[in-house]
């Protein structure tokens, strides 16, 4: 695909502003679970309001800029968390709290997490299209590492990856239903996401009225236990509003927040949407006139840094720098340019159960993180919860494997197609004993066993057992070496008392 540069970085500052207005407008609703009578913003002209669904992706371009596209993963994500953002509600504490505790993500998003099935990962998602334009695959695969944080395994970040996927196929398909199609196709079907928009779309096919569509949705989902703050559900509404709308900038974004719910975040992702979809010219001039240019914050922590923009402006500016990077760090078939968009009608096909992002979600298991020594990788994967008291035990099933399984495809003969001989040794607390394989053999990543092209990994399931005496955090590290190379993987296995 080719792209014109100016006409992308149009759509990408009417992201913005999209975003900023349904944020506003959205904002005083937040809540409220009875059907609503919106007709327009109800604050103060001049000024958009503070909104922590924008305000968390000026972190992630921060961290882009620093860290670039190969390194940024859920990891360094959390270390982004802890030292950027300051608010603890909900999800974004549970998953402060845990990686505080020394738990990784996507473990952090896990552990003790009522909120996993909440709203906090899909409503920052367009920091990750902006930059992946056209590219569903590369915005999803950002978003899951963003979302893992502090919704681990759960529907927020099937969410997240919907709307990305959704968003960033906005920017070459003017077709709103075929973006969330190609969205659907990225995220598994037995999914709570995907059934509420499943069941949007059924309905407006079959004509039931936008309040009646509401109600099923809420009706579906009043089982997961988040009331107004989950993910399916508001997800489903935002679906709701960018499809009863029927391309009306107003309509949609109004449908949309009189759904109730989590009203800002609705809001901001419909105008987000439509930005993406019409460029400026989609943006309603009174609305845009109403609240700026300008970006509101709430949820940095003061001083750590201060060269964020603060413009809608500005903010396109780093962003549209950055696309490039992110385009060819991720072997994209997309080039920005200042010729005529060239785009064919298959550029984003719907892959189905071919979407290595579908796979990825379909793979997601809860207690789990991967650390990444460049040879080889360690999977860690608990038997359950990371709790253990005196004289207890817990399963750990470690999946030793070359990186091409933990990594992208572009890194997968980075060092040769070359087996390993893998020592294991373990440091533990005081009173802790392991029972488990110390060796294994990692075969080359083209064979195993006569399977040729197979993907080699190597299980071992040990068995921790605490002492008479555990502490309120419990930390066991395991050194795995290669025979004959300097590289080693220390992972922290942290066990909650």
């Amino acid at each position: 695909m080719k792209l014109n540069f100016n006409a992308y970085k149009d759509k990408v500052y009417a992201c913005w502003v999209g975003k900023n207005v349904g944020g506003t407008m959205g904002a005083p609703f937040e809540g409220q679970r009875e059907v609503l009578d919106v007709k327009g913003y109800t604050t103060d002209p001049g000024e958009p309001l503070p909104n922590d669904d924008l305000d968390l992706q000026l972190i992630w371009l921060h961290a882009m800029e620093c860290e670039g596209p190969y390194a940024l993963d859920c990891k360094k994500l959390g270390e982004y968390w802890m030292t950027y953002v300051s608010p603890f509600w909900n999800e974004y504490g549970i998953g402060k709290t845990n990686m505080k505790h020394g738990l990784l993500p996507p473990l952090s998003g896990d552990y003790e997490n009522t909120w996993k099935h909440s709203n906090g990962a899909w409503i920052r998602t367009e920091i990750w299209a902006s930059m992946a334009p056209g590219c569903p695959e590369i915005a999803a695969k950002y978003a899951i590492e963003d979302a893992v944080v502090d919704h681990g395994a759960g529907e927020g970040t099937f969410a997240a990856a919907f709307v990305a996927a959704m968003q960033a196929t906005a920017f070459v398909q003017s077709d709103i239903r075929k973006c969330i199609n190609v969205a659907l196709s990225k995220i598994p079907a037995d999914c709570r996401v995907g059934n509420t928009v499943r069941k949007i779309l059924e309905c407006y096919d079959n004509g039931v009225s936008w309040l009646d569509c509401r109600n099923t949705v809420l009706e579906m989902n009043a089982d997961i236990g988040t009331g107004w703050f989950e993910a399916p559900s508001n997800v489903g509404y935002t679906v709701l509003g960018l499809i009863y709308g029927e391309g009306d900038f107003k309509k949609s974004m109004l449908t949309a927040i009189n759904c109730g719910d989590d009203t800002d975040c609705t809001g901001a992702t419909v105008g987000a949407t439509l930005g993406i979809l019409g460029g400026s010219a989609a943006i309603p001039a009174d609305w845009q006139a109403f609240i700026g240019d300008r970006i509101i914050t709430m949820s940095h922590s003061e001083g750590i840094v201060r060269t964020l923009p603060n413009t809608c402006t500005k903010l396109t500016e780093r962003v549209v720098k950055m696309a490039p990077v992110v385009l060819q760090a991720n072997n994209a078939d997309v080039e920005l340019t200042a010729g005529d968009n060239e785009i064919p009608e298959d550029a984003v096909p719907d892959l189905g159960a071919k979407s290595a992002i579908w796979q990825r979600l379909c793979s997601l298991t809860p207690y789990q993180f991967t650390i990444d020594a460049g040879l080889f990788a360690v999977r860690v994967t608990y038997d359950r919860a990371p709790d253990i008291a005196p004289g207890e035990e817990l399963g750990v099933t470690l999946r030793l494997l070359h990186p091409v399984q933990s990594r992208e495809k572009r890194n997968s003969a980075a060092f040769g197609n070359v087996p390993y001989s893998l020592n294991l040794r373990w440091w533990l607390p005081e009173g802790f004993t392991v029972e488990g394989k110390r060796s294994v053999f990692l075969y080359h990543h083209t064979s195993r066993d006569g399977y040729p092209g197979r993907v080699p990994y190597h299980d071992i399931h040990c068995v921790i057992r605490a002492g008479e005496q555990v502490e309120a955090v419990n930390r066991l590290v395991l050194e795995v070496m290669a025979d004959g190379r300097p590289t080693a993987a220390y992972v922290p296995l942290v066990l909650m008392g």
